[in-house]
């Protein structure tokens, strides 16, 4: 019996582990819509009488550093939005009307470079180096709270050598303005991620129809059919007096809805078509609800 027994705790093991694994909206990875607002230079560098300020090269740099870092890690939908003021007037108004989660706004705040020459009698160094200062802000966009703020230098050096007159005798190395805005941001980007990531992924319920219910997210985001997300009702608003800040309480879950499929040209217009189980919702104030992965 014993040797039975042995037998079939074996069996059922192997049983276990060919079962393939179903995953719940929980355990899957909701990409986040991330908005890349505008990136300054701060710095003084390269700026004479007609500096076009729209048009900074290592402005520009760094923010196509910091959105192919960000692509690199799978977890963003990049909104790249250049318009600070307008973001910053849209936040005002909700998240829904920017279409992202979170606002990245960033700035170069120090650059510098130096050269240095070493003269021997048979041969000679120079040595190129570039140092430089980015600061990054996160905001999340329903609150227009600042969530993550920090700063970083980057380094990026390069040696040419002469012996007897043979060797390089290159200029100014023009990509170790690159190479130090990304050692800076690198120090920056698993930051971010984490702020991102740790907060629940969120959703809004945009319209009821005929029992079917439209849900604001698609395939691009990572939502498929069969997927389950929990629906909560906004929980009361109250006013910080030590900040004046609004602080939006827990909200309390009502019910669940179950994706049937997505409709959508781009992330930004992606919608889910879904089913809904649970307490009977105010269709005329769907505003006042939402949808959440936790």
């Amino acid at each position: 019996m014993k040797v039975f027994a042995k037998i079939s705790m074996l069996a059922a093991a192997a049983i276990m582990i060919a079962a393939p694994v179903s995953l719940s909206a929980q355990d899957k990875t909701i990409k986040r819509k991330v908005a890349i607002g505008r990136f300054s230079n701060e710095t003084q560098y390269a700026k004479g009488l007609f500096y076009d300020k729209e048009n900074d090269p290592m402005r520009k740099q760094a923010l196509d550093i910091l959105s192919s870092k960000l692509a690199s890690s799978e977890k963003f939908i990049l909104l790249e939005r250049e318009d600070l003021d307008v973001l910053v007037a849209e936040a005002g108004e909700g998240m829904n009307k920017i279409g992202a989660d979170y606002i990245i706004l960033g700035s170069i705040t120090e650059y510098g470079r130096k050269a240095e020459g070493q003269q021997k009698v048979f041969s000679s160094s120079k040595t190129q180096t570039v140092e430089a200062g980015v600061s990054i802000r996160l905001v999340e966009a329903a609150t227009g709270l600042i969530i993550y703020s920090d700063e970083a230098k980057g380094y990026a050096e390069t040696t040419t050598k002469q012996t007897l007159g043979v060797g390089g005798t290159a200029g100014f190395d023009a990509t170790l303005s690159d190479k130090a805005i990304s050692a800076a941001l690198s120090q920056l980007v698993e930051n971010i991620i984490n702020k991102c990531m740790d907060k629940p992924w969120r959703s809004y319920i945009l319209s009821v129809d005929d029992g079917t219910y439209i849900i604001s997210g698609g395939e691009a985001q990572g939502l498929a059919a069969g997927d389950k997300f929990n629906v909560y009702k906004k929980g009361k608003v109250v006013k910080n007096p030590q900040t004046g800040l609004n602080i939006e309480l827990p909200g309390q879950k009502v019910g669940v809805v179950s994706v049937l499929s997505s409709y959508g040209e781009t992330p930004e217009n992606e919608i889910s078509f879904c089913t809904y189980e649970g307490e009977a919702l105010d269709t005329e104030a769907l505003g006042n609800y939402y949808i959440s992965d936790k």
